[in-house]
């Protein structure tokens, strides 16, 4: 975590056990932050697998969701995120009570 922490001085996430976060230039002004699943897949060919947890707009240090790892999506409060996705998590009201 210590590039994360070099371009993003206030992750609000640890690292989940057997994960690492990665940052990498998505445009001048926003980082994109990768999660590192350390288990190497069968079926990767051994290779490292990695998914888009989102993306950091440096100049208004705000958080975006992902839509894909191409396109930057909405801005989202860091609380509605999770270690493992910047997508809001939508609960309906029973799931709100139960997970929240």
């Amino acid at each position: 975590m210590d590039q994360l922490v070099l371009t993003i001085p206030h992750f609000p996430h640890e690292e989940p056990e057997g994960y690492s976060y990665e940052t990498r230039e998505f445009r001048s002004n926003v980082a994109a932050i990768w999660l590192h699943h350390d288990y190497h897949y069968i079926y990767n060919s051994g290779e490292c697998v990695s998914t888009i947890w989102g993306f950091y707009n440096t100049k208004t240090k705000c958080y975006h969701a992902p839509i894909t790892s191409t396109k930057c999506g909405n801005k989202v409060e860091v609380s509605q995120t999770t270690p493992y996705s910047a997508m809001p998590r939508t609960l309906n009201p029973l799931e709100s009570l139960l997970y929240v």
